[in-house]
């Protein structure tokens, strides 16, 4: 029997930072679906999970924890599908370290995801836009920061790990306003910046001081922001945005539905050719 520990923890602290150079994000998914799956496999098995070992992570017992996701944690398909494709990663890492398992690595390999239904999505219009972009507090420290980083996700169309990961040396202001991301899958894109946009980082560099945290945006702790904290005020803001704009009641508002801000598609093609745009997915 081939014990699972050693090899999930060469998958998770060496295979996928620094073989495949996966995001801190993706790398805390896959390892809290490996935290379900040894905690389900552990209850069926009735072993610690340190004691469990690769055979016994076959196709079956995989099958009934996915439907244990389902059934049992009332998870989405679309969840499902996100804890069925760590697994399998995991299987075609240890295809070359353990050659035994090739059938058994076949088999789950072969387990189908389940179809899921594509979601419209929503949009913000000029008007929603800036009234949540108007929310913000500008006589407090914490409102400028806010509406900066409203602003940059707004303009830039900025995923969220993008924008709280985003450090100090991506912004520059001349010869002009511009960003420079490193974005998913490490594709870079230079951005030009909004007037008001420039404005407002301005303003936030004007009172962010020197923490040593070496990203842009930092909490009140003088520490990164995260993504949880970035959604936070921007769950704060959205509501207050609502009392004065009755539409954005209707919607939900996400760091996801900024990137979909319908006039950032068309203002960005009035542009100078000198920028190039990537579509926004």
């Amino acid at each position: 029997m081939t014990p699972i520990a050693p090899h999930i923890t060469a998958f998770l602290r060496e295979q996928l930072p620094l073989q495949r150079g996966v995001s801190e994000h993706t790398r805390e998914s896959y390892a809290y679906a490996f935290q379900l799956l040894f905690r389900f496999a552990s209850e069926r098995l009735r072993v610690t999970p340190s004691a469990l070992s690769l055979e016994q992570l076959d196709a079956p017992l995989v099958m009934d924890f996915l439907q244990h996701l389902e059934t049992e944690r009332h998870n989405s398909p679309r969840t499902r599908n996100a804890r069925l494709v760590a697994i399998k990663s995991f299987m075609r890492f240890l295809e070359y370290r353990e050659p035994s398992l090739l059938e058994q690595s076949r088999r789950i390999q072969a387990i189908p995801a389940k179809r899921t239904d594509i979601r419209l999505i929503s949009y913000l219009t000029l008007e929603e836009m800036q009234a949540v972009l108007n929310t913000p507090n500008l006589q407090r420290r914490d409102g400028i920061r806010d509406r900066a980083m409203l602003h940059l996700c707004f303009s830039a169309g900025l995923r969220v790990s993008e924008l709280v990961n985003l450090p100090l040396h991506a912004i520059a202001f001349e010869p002009s306003p511009n960003v420079h991301i490193h974005g998913k899958g490490r594709r870079e894109r230079l951005l030009p910046l909004w007037k008001q946009t420039a404005t407002d980082l301005r303003a936030w560099l004007a009172v962010r001081g020197q923490p040593p945290s070496p990203e842009l945006f930092v909490n009140a702790r003088h520490q990164t922001m995260t993504r949880w904290g970035f959604e936070y005020i921007l769950r704060k803001h959205g509501r207050a945005a609502a009392e004065r704009c009755p539409s954005l009641q209707a919607k939900r508002l996400t760091p996801h539905v900024l990137r979909h801000y319908l006039p950032f598609l068309t203002m960005s093609c009035t542009i100078s050719k000198v920028w190039i745009f990537q579509p926004i997915r």
